[in-house]
């Protein structure tokens, strides 16, 4: 399969997500494209599922973004044939998702590799990962958010290097600029991904997403504004039944039932 979806076995809230295409660095090609495209689709669908986990197959690359040879060619030719075809990646780096996505980059993420990881919301890190946009070097542009989401993740600075120079940063330069959260040793990663996926999901999952998107959507505003939709989302959350379940369950000293209402 060039996509793999499991559950994870401690918590079935919890989805793993693998691009399994080591032999190609994990590049997507139309297939593992629509593939990986449809996978994040049905998680984001399937309302059972809370917490999501992105990571590449094997313990070298987690993915070199856009296959050279397949992707990108018939997307060029179509541009310059005058069409205007969506570029993103597995489907979510150009659209809006609702669902906490966390990245266990697990190698090199590099070019659209890195945009996908971008695109998710937590990003953790095998020592041996390195984070680059290549694009120059091929004489286009990271087209799937990397121009928009690396200077919000990253000083100004280093954004610009990168993208403009195309050399790629090691782990221990993301961890200390703060592209990802932590570094882990490869064998632990996955399952400490799935760890803190497990704590989110366990968490009310109506101000979990209110509170991601709030976080994501205050970026763009004032700060005037992106208050009074806090507090929007605040009452909005107040009012839920969850809200009432919370206190309730630490007051009895017993874990929250959340129903999601």
């Amino acid at each position: 399969m060039p996509i793999r979806v499991r559950e994870d076995p401690h918590d079935d809230r919890v989805v793993v997500i693998t691009i399994d295409r080591p032999e190609a660095r994990n590049a997507l090609d139309p297939d593992h494209q629509r593939d990986l495209g449809a996978a994040v689709a049905a998680f984001e669908a399937d309302p059972t599922k809370l917490v999501g986990v992105l990571t590449g197959a094997g313990d070298s690359t987690f993915s070199a973004g856009a296959d050279l040879k397949a992707l990108v060619p018939a997307y060029r030719e179509a541009v310059r044939a005058g069409e205007d075809p969506e570029w993103n990646f597995g489907g979510f780096t150009a659209t809006t998702r609702h669902k906490p996505l966390i990245a266990a980059v697990n190698g090199h993420a590099l070019a659209g590799g890195l945009e996908m990881a971008l695109a998710c919301d937590i990003r953790l890190c095998s020592p041996n990962a390195t984070f680059g946009l290549a694009e120059t070097k091929w004489a286009i542009i990271p087209g799937a958010g990397g121009t928009v989401r690396l200077p919000r993740a990253v000083p100004l600075g280093l954004a610009m290097e990168m993208i403009l120079s195309g050399e790629p940063i090691d782990a221990a330069e993301a961890h200390r600029t703060g592209l990802v959260n932590r570094v882990v040793e490869p064998p632990d990663l996955v399952e400490a991904a799935c760890t803190l996926a497990r704590s989110i999901a366990a968490k009310g999952p109506l101000a979990v997403r209110a509170a991601r998107e709030r976080v994501l959507d205050g970026l763009g505003l004032d700060h005037a504004t992106a208050m009074a939709r806090e507090h929007e989302a605040f009452l909005a959350v107040m009012r839920t039944d969850d809200a009432v379940e919370g206190p309730r369950a630490f007051a009895e000293k017993r874990p929250p039932r959340y129903r999601g209402a």
